[in-house]
């Protein structure tokens, strides 16, 4: 098994033509192969706005016109390929959805963001996910070569239980494509990346969109990859860019024996399980 995983977050400006996002993922796909990267990792509602008024216009099924472009960028450029998330529309519902692809072109894994994104902060944001979409069922892993891979959306990061379980399940990478807001973002968005890589001894990427003033939900960006020690290690600002990082898993296995917090939980006390 390969030791190190370059992978690349994508950072993009989202708009309101659907066509344009895609092609600009796309375009920043093969950046991001350009730039070395295996996998390539898109921000949430990469397709659209992301707002309750939006999702229903934008929504599409899994796959679609926006997941399958990814499916076959993955091929052209020869990565992996995380799409974010879009707008999922099955039946009569709603999903925040996840896809990932692999270099053949071939779906591996589809999450349905689980915990919806209904907060209040007075005086700050007030968002109701649950208004118009629903929630997913079930925790999602994927193979690549050189790791076992978590994935979350956005809010799922504020739930330590998910990435708990992906460790316990070999996971050494977790990925939150999300698009915290101007009050939780400067709050939580780092000290949350932090404090999942650092109790689970996993490397963490969280990929945003890049912020837009004009919008009505504005994305506070800083794009980040935090090592199993709790570092920071690669992260940018709030405009349109790529970061890249180069995984170590062999340096996973260091921090786990150096702190074996894995190896010491006392299930004969306490114990977190998927159902």
């Amino acid at each position: 098994m390969a030791s190190t995983l370059r992978i690349a977050l994508v950072q993009m400006a989202v708009g309101e033509v659907k066509t344009k996002n895609v092609a600009r993922a796309v375009q920043l796909i093969k950046e991001a192969a350009g730039g070395g990267a295996q996998l390539v990792v898109l921000p949430e509602c990469f397709n659209s706005p992301y707002g309750t008024n939006h999702f229903p216009k934008y929504a599409e099924p899994v796959p679609g016109e926006s997941t399958t472009a990814l499916g076959d960028a993955a091929k052209k450029f020869g990565v992996f390929v995380v799409g974010g998330s879009v707008p999922e529309r099955e039946g009569d519902k709603l999903y925040n959805t996840c896809t990932v692809w692999g270099p053949q072109g071939n779906m591996l894994a589809k999450h349905r963001k689980v915990h919806l994104f209904d907060i209040n902060v007075p005086g700050g944001q007030v968002f109701r996910e649950s208004d118009c979409l629903s929630p997913g069922s079930s925790l999602t892993t994927f193979d690549l070569p050189h790791c076992k891979i978590g994935l979350g959306i956005c809010y799922d990061m504020r739930f330590p239980e998910v990435a708990r379980i992906y460790a316990k399940l070999g996971c050494k990478v977790v990925l939150y494509p999300g698009a915290f807001n101007m009050t939780t973002g400067p709050a939580h968005w780092e000290l949350l990346q932090r404090s999942r890589a650092l109790d689970n001894q996993v490397y963490v990427g969280a990929v945003s969109p890049a912020r837009d003033t004009d919008a009505s939900y504005i994305a506070w960006g800083h794009s980040s990859i935090v090592s199993p020690w709790g570092e920071v290690i690669s992260t940018c600002e709030d405009e349109e860019a790529i970061i890249y990082g180069d995984l170590d898993m062999d340096y996973v296995n260091k921090v786990r024996q150096m702190v074996p917090v894995l190896k010491q939980m006392r299930d004969d006390v306490y114990e977190v399980t998927a159902k």
